[in-house]
């Protein structure tokens, strides 16, 4: 797949697939499979302008789309904060007491099912 040059400010400036010629409209089941294939999920959220307004300048010097990019950004945030909490639930199951004292309810009511099996 070739990179179109200026693919990214073409798109932003409306350049690319604007024309009646171009465009296609998609079933809702063409639609479905191409998020069922490539695992994504269409999403709407405010954010203020000057902030999308960094993110595309941010992209555009790195020569690649703002929606990729704040993709990107987000799973290395995800991953990263998931890191830390797996970590601490870890740690705090390695601090937490011994449970096997909790048991006794289970056991019993084990026993019990066996005595009447």
């Amino acid at each position: 797949m070739t990179k179109t040059r200026g693919s990214a400010e073409n798109w932003e400036a409306g350049k690319l697939g604007l024309s009646h010629e171009t465009a296609v409209v998609s079933s809702p089941e063409e639609t479905a499979a191409v998020e069922r294939a490539l695992g994504m999920q269409l999403i709407s959220m405010r954010l203020p302008k000057a902030l999308i307004d960094m993110l595309k300048e941010i992209a555009k010097h790195h020569g690649i789309g703002y929606q990729p990019m704040v993709r990107d950004l987000l799973t290395r945030f995800a991953k990263s904060e998931i890191k830390i909490i797996l970590a601490a639930r870890l740690e705090a199951a390695r601090k937490a007491p011994d449970c096997e004292s909790d048991l006794k309810p289970v056991s019993e009511f084990l026993e019990r099912e066996r005595k009447r099996a």
